[in-house]
């Protein structure tokens, strides 16, 4: 009896939720192939995801190598320009002693601002003296002209010779003492032409620098050398007014 109602209860259920067994088996493998699908589309996506992070990674990275590209490009136009460029004093020595460089007395170069006028030694000194002569004025008088007029700049003049020992008759201890009065020389007659004293030095290095081997006559020539470089000024030193007088 009991058994017979279990039945008859199972047979109303069934019949009042109104699903049968190939509904609920269909229902099922729709849920599978959902799933399936679901999971598929998910995988492209997290696929397409990362190729988009790895092309934005990619284009970042291609971007900084042309702003790379582009800094090192503007620089290197920058150097050239420096390197082409010439100053207003370059163009007006070139042009005052173009008979000196021609004759290969004298040179002029002009790097990263630093202009360099280097003179043979006998363009303006007697071999062992440190007295200008008339030609080596001349020079100078150029040289004064255009740089007189400058401001916040240094000009060092610095005194070269070859290896050979100067003579006892020459007045000089040695070198070292012929190299630097031949700066101060130059120095002072700057001076006097009107450039100011504030930007103007003088050093000596007598034969311990030079720019050709000492082996023949032709170098020892290019080691005996005046040399005036003009650079911008690095350091300024305080000025001290001097206390009134009581």
């Amino acid at each position: 009896m009991i058994k017979k109602v279990l039945t008859i209860i199972g047979i109303v259920a069934a019949a009042g939720c109104g699903v049968s067994k190939d509904d609920f088996a269909a229902a099922q493998r729709d849920a599978a192939q959902n799933k399936q699908k679901y999971d598929e589309e998910s995988a492209k996506r997290a696929t397409l995801e990362k190729q988009t992070a790895d092309l934005q990674q990619q284009t970042q990275a291609q971007q900084k190598q042309l702003d790379e590209l582009s800094a090192t490009s503007k620089k290197l136009e920058a150097e050239k320009g420096e390197l082409q460029a010439k100053s207003a004093q370059y163009e007006q020595l070139n042009t005052a002693l173009q008979k000196e460089i021609a004759e290969g007395q004298v040179e002029l170069t002009e790097l990263r601002g630093k202009m360099t006028v280097k003179l043979k030694d006998k363009v303006l000194f007697s071999s062992g003296s440190a007295s200008l002569n008339k030609k080596g004025k001349a020079a100078l008088d150029a040289v004064a002209n255009a740089f007189k007029d400058l401001k916040g700049k240094n000009v060092v003049v610095a005194g070269y010779t070859d290896d050979v020992r100067i003579g006892s008759k020459s007045g000089f201890a040695d070198n070292w003492a012929l190299s630097a009065e031949r700066a101060v020389t130059v120095v002072r007659y700057l001076q006097e032409k009107g450039v100011p004293p504030s930007m103007l030095g003088a050093a000596g290095f007598s034969e311990y620098r030079p720019i050709a081997p000492n082996n023949s006559a032709a170098n020892r020539s290019q080691n005996r050398r005046i040399e005036i470089a003009l650079t911008a000024a690095d350091y300024q030193p305080p000025v001290v007014e001097a206390a009134a007088k009581q």
